[in-house]
């Protein structure tokens, strides 16, 4: 095996990976299930809820609703998310 054609396939490998993850391409695996419970959310009554208390994009429902509870004035948000 020749060392500098080994060398060159790990360095492309990694240069590779770091390309997948600052891309976000890391992260196909909870794409689904993130934007999943997003979109549940949202897509149930999303003309009735103020613009304040909807679901930023990109934003997991679970952390989203963890937020708004430690607001006091978006503590009333939650009862959307029931």
């Amino acid at each position: 095996m020749d060392w500098k054609s080994f060398s060159y396939g790990i360095l492309a490998v990694l240069v590779l990976i770091l390309a997948m993850a600052s891309f976000g391409f890391a992260h196909i695996g909870k794409v689904g299930a993130f934007s999943g419970n997003a979109v549940s959310a949202i897509g149930t009554d999303s003309g009735n809820i103020p613009e304040k208390c909807r679901v930023p994009s990109g934003q997991d429902l679970g952390s989203w609703k963890e937020h708004l509870g430690h607001h006091a004035e978006t503590q009333e948000c939650l009862k959307y998310f029931d």
